[in-house]
């Protein structure tokens, strides 16, 4: 058994190194996490209780005045400032003496290397069992509402939050052939764009769409649709991609799956709107660890740590954290559609 004892004193498997390692990890992107620092610019935080800033920003002409007046002073606009707190994940796997009676008796080289194998493949799933989490949680910062794994315990309301009342159902009347959904998406791009505090950068904000299978169906083969849509499918066959994003109206919609337990879910017949490469739109907050070394420094990405069975020495546990916290900053960019009508 000090053998067992002995791999795991080994420097490949102090925290720093188990941290590294993870990092390294390959995992599943996924939609909303692909979209990157474009969707949610990350602050790596020295604290788990950090104040978010909230600021309306606003834009006036600067009138011409004659030399030597003093300039016309500089309009800030209205701030709030909340506590919030990070969220804290935690996940990990316990590795027996008796799962690894093979790699033991190899020599101590061996033996590291084949533990390091087993152990990066229980981080794998950790990892993406942590991004998983993220992505729940990034939907729901796109939504408003962010909610704990169970999918109804509320952990931020951003309209409550922000004091604001969220956004009447957008209709697309998709049931209807002679309506114009364009018309529809239209009027709310403009309402987005109106409500955005200076949000909006021109040629930079995109508004994106996550829309459940029945309301992407619905759209795509509606007869002001279809047309542009078999031409947008035939352009990324001949790409060779294969796709189900489509640009319309000024909005980008992509069929939103879920996962197959249904988790994830949203409403077959309608979609949830957000802007992507707005300013100040969304934040993700990477708060510290609660172990050396990294109390009080700014949050890392994830955290991996080795925790031996110091008594009987017949075991190693592996675990790994996350302390994010995904804020949406301007609810009022946020719109729900849906397909009602005849």
């Amino acid at each position: 058994m000090a053998q067992f004892w002995d791999i795991f004193n080994n420097a490949a498997f102090r925290a720093v190194e188990i941290t590294a390692a993870l990092e390294s990890t390959e995992y599943i992107p996924r939609l909303l996490g692909g979209m990157g620092e474009a969707l949610f610019p990350t602050v790596r935080s020295r604290f788990r209780n950090v104040m978010v800033t909230k600021r309306t920003l606003t834009q006036s002409m600067i009138p011409v005045s004659p030399i030597g007046a003093p300039p016309v002073e500089l309009e800030v606009g209205p701030m709030e400032a909340r506590p919030f707190g990070t969220r804290r994940l935690a996940k990990g796997s316990t590795v027996t003496a008796d799962e690894l009676s093979g790699i033991l008796v190899a020599p101590t080289f061996q033996a590291v290397q084949n533990v390091q194998t087993e152990l990066a493949q229980r981080g794998q799933r950790i990892r993406d069992d942590h991004e998983l989490t993220e992505e729940h949680m990034r939907l729901g910062a796109v939504q408003g509402i962010v909610t704990d794994a169970d999918g109804i315990t509320v952990l931020d309301n951003w309209y409550t939050n922000w004091g604001v009342t969220q956004a009447a159902y957008v209709d697309l009347d998709l049931n209807n052939a002679n309506a114009n959904p364009r018309i529809a998406l239209d009027t709310m791009t403009s309402g987005i764009w109106a409500q955005s505090e200076g949000g909006w950068i021109d040629g930079q904000t995109v508004i994106h769409a996550l829309a459940g299978d029945t309301f992407f169906t619905k759209l795509v083969t509606h007869p002001m649709v279809e047309r542009l849509w078999l031409n947008w499918q035939a352009a990324a066959e001949l790409r060779g991609e294969i796709t189900d994003d489509f640009q319309f109206g000024g909005v980008v919609f992509h069929r939103w799956r879920g996962t197959p337990g249904g988790a994830f879910a949203i409403p077959a017949n309608e979609a949830r709107s957000f802007p992507v490469g707005a300013n100040d739109a969304f934040q993700r907050i990477m708060g510290p660890g609660e172990f050396e070394p990294y109390v009080n420094a700014p949050g890392p990405e994830i955290i991996g740590l080795i925790i031996p069975d110091r008594d009987r020495q017949s075991w190693v546990r592996y675990e790994a954290y996350k302390y994010p916290l995904y804020i949406c900053l301007k609810p009022l960019m946020l719109r729900r559609m849906r397909i009602t009508g005849t």
